[in-house]
């Protein structure tokens, strides 16, 4: 049976006394039924790693450079560089990155690469619009988005994650009912079967709203394994009830 994961993914949001605040809290009611996983900003990464480091909780970055090593890439963290800072995940391929960074499925699928390269998780996300959904594009959106991943990285596609995050959903206040994310995720499974029979084992996650009162019902579902969680993260008694469902 795959074990549950839950990952909070910050945004940019957060300051060095809400890092120590938000952190000491969840270590105190830590460990839980799930996997647990912060995400922070960039900026917070080392502090986050001084705060968890002993604890349950693991911790990863939001984004992800194609470049790894060193160069001269102004702005751009390599997977070596999370790797120095004890990073188990990397998000790469968020809504939020796609929209107002341009990123591509082919970038998005480079930086996969290049996290697992340097044995960072990355936690490749997929999603479609609002306009997607009603036009009746959501298979064809989500399984183009995920194909780039796996042509990419061919058989080691079964040491990711994925994260189906509909677009429609982020920060709106709008879900997915179980059913529709469910049927999503299935679909994407099989897809991931046909690439590698590791996906059995594989870990799809939801995100998009996710919240205390609708977690028990999305991970009841059986390809649902877990959420990438936005604003409920930056809640101790929220993030707690999620992890707990």
């Amino acid at each position: 049976m795959r074990k549950k994961l839950v990952v909070g993914n910050w945004k940019m949001n957060g300051s060095r006394a809400m890092v120590v605040e938000l952190l000491t809290d969840l270590k105190a009611r830590a460990p839980w039924p799930s996997d647990v996983a912060i995400c922070p900003p960039m900026a917070y990464l080392g502090q986050v790693q001084a705060e968890l480091t002993g604890s349950s909780i693991a911790w990863g970055a939001q984004d992800v450079s194609a470049h790894n090593g060193q160069g001269a890439y102004t702005g751009e963290v390599s997977a070596t560089m999370l790797t120095d800072l004890g990073a188990t995940y990397a998000i790469v391929g968020h809504s939020e990155r796609r929209t107002y960074h341009a990123e591509n499925d082919q970038l998005v699928a480079a930086k996969a690469k290049a996290a697992l390269a340097q044995g960072v998780v990355p936690i490749v996300c997929v999603g479609e619009t609002r306009a997607e959904r009603e036009a009746g594009h959501t298979d064809a959106v989500v399984q183009r988005q995920l194909a780039a991943a796996i042509r990419s990285m061919g058989a080691r596609i079964g040491e990711v994650v994925v994260a189906y995050e509909p677009v429609w959903a982020i920060g709106t206040g709008l879900t997915a009912t179980p059913e529709q994310a469910q049927a999503v995720h299935a679909r994407l499974r099989q897809q991931l079967l046909a690439a590698t029979p590791a996906a059995a084992q594989m870990r799809i996650l939801y995100g998009g709203s996710v919240k205390a009162d609708n977690a028990s019902q999305l991970f009841a579902q059986p390809d649902i394994d877990g959420g990438l969680i936005g604003g409920a993260a930056l809640k101790a008694d929220d993030f707690d009830a999620i992890c707990r469902a």
